[in-house]
């Protein structure tokens, strides 16, 4: 691989790994403590959606987010020729 092709293939893979590490944050962090009490007035199943998203939710999104990673990169290491 050409060092261009090299450069692009770690500045898409680095841009993917911010994006969701932000959404990461977004849902664990902000949802899940900064803004519980202003989530919690909204109920989801019988649940206070702030709790939902401090014990569950932020699980979910995150098992989301890896397999999107896997698929992601998968296609990306087939574009620039490096996968196994």
């Amino acid at each position: 691989m050409s060092n261009k092709n090299l450069k692009e293939y770690w500045q898409k893979n680095i841009r993917i790994v911010l994006i969701l590490l932000s959404i990461w944050f977004l849902v664990s962090y902000v949802f899940g403590i900064f803004f519980v009490d202003a989530l919690n007035s909204i109920s989801i199943g019988g649940a206070k959606l702030g709790f939902w998203f401090a014990q569950q939710g932020s699980i979910y999104i995150f098992v989301i987010i890896i397999y999107f990673y896997v698929k992601y990169m998968n296609k990306l290491d087939k574009e620039y020729d490096v996968h196994e």
